[in-house]
């Protein structure tokens, strides 16, 4: 079973690539037991999702900025 300094490596990594079976099954089973790791969890969804928007945002603000009217 992971422990949850894997477990978070883990989360980290499946940000940038598909986990592997084994890695999807471990992580799966420790975040069902794991509360302080399944808030992690939700807590780096909402922030990928947050930084996700952050482009469209800054660029809509340097828009505004050049366009005083």
């Amino acid at each position: 079973m992971l422990n949850c300094k894997q477990a978070t490596a883990l989360m980290s990594q499946e940000q940038d690539r598909p986990l592997d079976l084994k890695e999807r099954l471990g992580l799966r089973f420790h975040v069902s037991m794991c509360a302080g790791c399944r808030n992690f969890r939700k807590q780096m969804a909402f922030l990928h999702e947050a930084c996700a928007h952050y482009p469209d945002a800054a660029t809509k603000q340097q828009e505004d900025d050049r366009d005083p009217v």
